[in-house]
């Protein structure tokens, strides 16, 4: 295994072990993870969010193979896999190798012929922290099968198609936003993203502020299911609203208004968890509007208020994300700070002025560890690029 060189890039690195596993030069397609400044548990609800790909991402490298097979690498599992393109019936093996079978299968499924490869993947994303390391996976899985096999799509269809994976083959009931914004992420900017229409706007971030991403280190095994229950809720809202209001679709077409005045017909925990998603995105659009009258007090309330939103209505923060929230919060230069992500453990995210930066993370650190005796990671990030390929020579 080539040993890591001081200052060398996690391509140039991949690249290596690429050419000693495989005997070959890669081509190499890096995909960001995202942080979501507001709009959780919008996308599904064909709502708005406001993510931004951020500096940390996953690598795939591949190399054209002469049979119909994916030789896959995990450099990060010390894992491989082996997938069989003509294989009719694919069944899921609960195994990281799950998304490189979805991802190919989603892509066979629009009629496309894919080649035969090798790959090695190597991430900087932390897993299960909510900054969807799954979701850069997938992107820049089809984007290495895609350039292998001779093919392209608009980043557009390989969002939808890497959605489609995670849904259909996976397992996982997520939402548009994390594919989207590791396919559209701009240097500089935010999207405001309507995941109904996918519609978007890029928004430009204060160059005043960097993100401040914290780890609590904290994810709770029942956080899967959880995640997938808060959409059937969500969706059993629906069906009772629908009675009343016959041409609504999702939560995106309630009003605040419309959701009280049936609070009695519905149960207690399904009206909590609308009154979230519907407040979220009233919450969404008000921090987009603040962010770009460069209104930043404005801002920092809508974090608060969905920091809050998503612990007592929606019930997916923990003691740990609001204990990092509370510790950001009283610090010099932040603007605001929430949980970003799925839940029930991962990381926040804070907006703060560049000048506090290093003191921020040195007493939120301290007092944290402190509190929970837990170490926790802090990344510093700008809003990076999306999906692309990185030229790079082993």
């Amino acid at each position: 295994m080539p040993e890591q060189q001081p200052d060398e890039t996690m391509e140039s690195r991949l690249a290596k072990i690429f050419l000693a596993r495989f005997g070959a030069e890669p081509r190499i397609f890096r995909a960001p993870g995202r942080v979501n400044l507001i709009g959780e548990h919008a996308d599904y609800n064909d709502g708005f969010v406001l993510p931004a790909a951020i500096e940390l991402s996953t690598c795939t490298a591949i190399a054209p193979r002469q049979d119909q097979r994916l030789h896959v690498f995990s450099e990060n599992l010390q894992e491989t896999a082996e997938i069989d393109l003509t294989e009719t019936n694919p069944q899921r093996a609960d195994r990281w190798s799950d998304y490189v079978r979805g991802v190919a299968l989603m892509l066979q499924k629009l009629g496309l012929q894919l080649a035969g490869g090798n790959i090695a993947i190597h991430s900087d994303i932390p897993i299960g922290a909510g900054l969807s390391s799954s979701a850069a996976l997938a992107v820049s899985l089809a984007s290495a099968l895609l350039s292998n096999s001779g093919r392209s799509l608009e980043l557009v269809e390989i969002a939808k198609l890497c959605q489609r994976a995670e849904n259909e083959f996976v397992g996982a009931r997520v939402g548009i936003m994390d594919q989207f914004a590791s396919c559209f992420g701009s240097v500089g900017h935010a999207i405001l993203l309507d995941c109904r229409t996918l519609e978007f706007q890029r928004l430009s971030l204060p160059a005043s502020l960097e993100m401040v991403i914290c780890n609590t280190m904290v994810k709770h095994e029942h956080s899967g299911g959880e995640y997938n229950d808060r959409r059937t809720q969500c969706e059993q809202g629906v069906a009772v609203l629908k009675r009343f209001f016959p041409a609504i679709k999702a939560l995106r077409d309630v009003t605040l208004e419309q959701l009280h005045a049936h609070r009695t017909d519905l149960a207690a925990l399904i009206f909590r968890r609308c009154h979230h998603v519907i407040t979220e995105n009233e919450r969404v659009l008000r921090c987009a509007n603040a962010l770009q009258n460069r209104d930043l007090a404005t801002a920092g309330r809508c974090m608060a208020e969905s920091h809050a939103s998503l612990k007592y209505d929606y019930e997916v923060s923990c003691k740990e994300l609001d204990l990092m929230v509370e510790i950001a919060t009283r610090r010099e230069g932040v603007i605001g700070s929430r949980m970003t992500g799925g839940g029930f453990g991962g990381c926040t995210i804070s907006l703060v002025e560049t000048a506090a930066v290093e003191e921020f993370k040195r007493s939120v650190a301290k007092e944290y560890k402190a509190t929970t005796q837990i170490a926790a990671d802090i990344y510093v990030s700008k809003a990076g690029a999306g999906v692309t390929e990185v030229e790079v020579n082993a």
